[in-house]
Order: structure tokens, then C-alpha cells, then sequence
């Protein structure tokens, strides 16, 4: 179990999860380092935006926002949030990720992530039938009104049966020796 991990077990004693994902992701010096900001989490954390204000903090070469800060915006929520919703039962992982660069970004920009009801009954049906699954989640970096896209994230995130998983890791080391 994680810093993060054993700080959110024990604070949900005292805040809602809701409170705890945005407060703990904004005053993280893993997140801090991306100039993003958490700006709003649903009750159910189905729903998160982010906000990713230009600065000198995170400009290039050429006065857009650095494509690092966008990637770091955006990276490690998708996974987090999964995590959250679906239970301690799963484990889930980061597999791979694609960002695609669409326009110099030189003004501030949001981004949504969004898991549905159905979505989430889906991953566990099929993780109960495969046992392990591979989900793809595409962000959008756009302007606040939506109506320019100026970065794409695709990302693969992994979910197995975490009793699954343990015995594959298990018979993987065993291999090894």
C-alpha cells in the first residue's frame, strides 16, 4: 500500500472520497509538478475536470504549454479514479498511453473524465469472465468552452481479479527462479 493509499484510508474516516480525490491530487507534489488543478470531483467521482492554467511555469521554447505539463495533467487521473470506483477487489494499472499534439496550447485548458454506471458494470463483467481486461480512455485537452481540441490522450489501463493477478505474478517469479 501506498503514502497515498494509507493518507486516503485513514482521512475517509474523517472527509468524503469525493474531497479527499481532489484535495489529495491538488496538495500531492506528484500532481503539483503538472500546474494542473483538480477543480471539481463528483460525489460518486464519476465525473472529475481538471484545469490547466498557462504560466511561466509550465511554457516552452515557444510560448505554449509544454506537452510534459499536458501529459502530467492528465496521466495519472483516469487510473486513480478506476481504482476509487471499482473497489479493492481489482488491480489496476497504467499500461500505456499515446498523446497526440493537435494545436499550440497559449491559453488555459480543461479537461473532463468521465466513467458511467454501465461502463463500470462492463469492466467487472468482463474481468469476471477473462479474469484480467483491458480498457481504453481517451482525455481531451480543450479550451474552456469545448471547442478546441489542443491534446489527445489515449490511454490502456489494465483491471484483473486481484486473487488472479496474484497467482500470475506468483507463477511468473517462479518461472524466473
Amino acid at each position: 500500500m501506498s503514502v497515498y493509499q494509507k493518507i486516503s484510508q485513514i482521512s475517509s474516516k474523517f472527509f468524503p472520497q469525493s474531497k479527499l480525490f481532489k484535495y489529495g491530487f491538488n496538495l500531492s507534489p506528484m500532481y503539483k509538478r503538472s500546474t494542473a488543478k483538480i477543480t471539481d470531483v463528483s460525489d460518486d467521482l464519476l465525473n472529475i475536470t481538471i484545469k490547466l492554467p498557462i504560466s511561466w511555469k509550465n511554457k516552452n521554447y515557444v510560448n505554449s504549454i509544454f506537452g510534459g505539463s499536458m501529459f502530467a495533467a492528465v496521466d495519472p487521473i483516469p487510473m486513480v479514479q478506476l481504482m476509487n470506483l471499482i473497489g479493492s477487489d481489482y488491480v489496476v494499472w497504467d499500461k500505456s498511453a499515446e498523446i497526440k499534439f493537435k494545436r499550440p496550447a497559449r491559453e488555459d485548458l480543461y479537461a473532463e473524465f468521465i466513467f458511467s454506471k454501465n461502463e463500470l458494470e462492463e469492466i467487472k463483467t468482463k474481468v469476471a469472465e477473462h479474469k484480467e481486461w483491458e480498457i481504453l480512455k481517451t482525455t481531451h485537452l480543450t479550451n474552456i468552452e469545448k471547442t478546441q481540441v489542443f491534446c489527445e490522450v489515449h490511454k490502456t489501463i489494465y483491471v484483473a481479479d486481484k486473487e488472479f493477478y496474484k497467482a500470475k505474478r506468483k507463477k511468473a517469479k517462479s518461472k524466473k527462479e
